[in-house]
């Protein structure tokens, strides 16, 4: 866990609103979830900015958790030329045509169930496993499944959070 304030971070606090906005939106397209980050800064350290992270996303409603979970690709599809969606679903990269095929059907189903796309934390998990995971997730009832697709926006953030303060360029770079 990053307790201490880095480079990145630095540079985030300082960014101009629109600027940090932006970068925000790519972490997570909730405009709820951004407007109430984007409120707190400056974050002294990196912890702070995922307190802050989960505290916006427990507070998000239906409409504001399907307007983040827009934002994401079904498993199996990363969003062509994002290397965020890329690394992220990276499980899925080596899977058979076979795996592929039933993870099409089992997001179509889910997305048919719950009027969106299957959500998990994909980074490190492997096809098998997001493919058990929706398997075991399809017979939810739907309170329950939108405050599981919470947890995983949450996990999902935290991580590009992380990336963001660690990749954040110099500006005027």
């Amino acid at each position: 866990m990053t307790t201490s304030s880095t480079p990145g971070l630095a540079r985030f606090n300082t960014l101009a609103a629109g600027e940090a906005a932006a970068a925000l939106h790519e972490v997570c397209a909730s405009a709820e979830w951004g407007r109430t980050v984007l409120a707190h800064r400056p974050y002294s350290t990196t912890e702070a900015l995922f307190t802050a992270s989960d505290a916006a996303m427990a507070q998000l409603t239906a409409e504001d958790l399907a307007e983040a979970m827009a934002g994401h690709p079904p498993i199996g599809r990363p969003k062509l030329g994002d290397p965020a969606s890329a690394r992220e679903q990276r499980g899925m990269a080596g899977a058979s045509e076979e795996l592929r095929t039933e993870m099409l059907e089992l997001n179509l189903a889910y997305q048919e169930r719950f009027g969106h796309v299957f959500l998990i934390c994909a980074t490190g998990a492997t096809g098998e496993q997001m493919r058990d995971a929706v398997k075991s997730r399809i017979g939810n009832p739907p309170e329950q499944e939108r405050e599981i697709v919470r947890t995983e926006l949450g996990k999902i953030n935290r991580i590009r959070l992380t990336h963001l303060v660690q990749d954040l360029p110099e500006q005027g770079a």
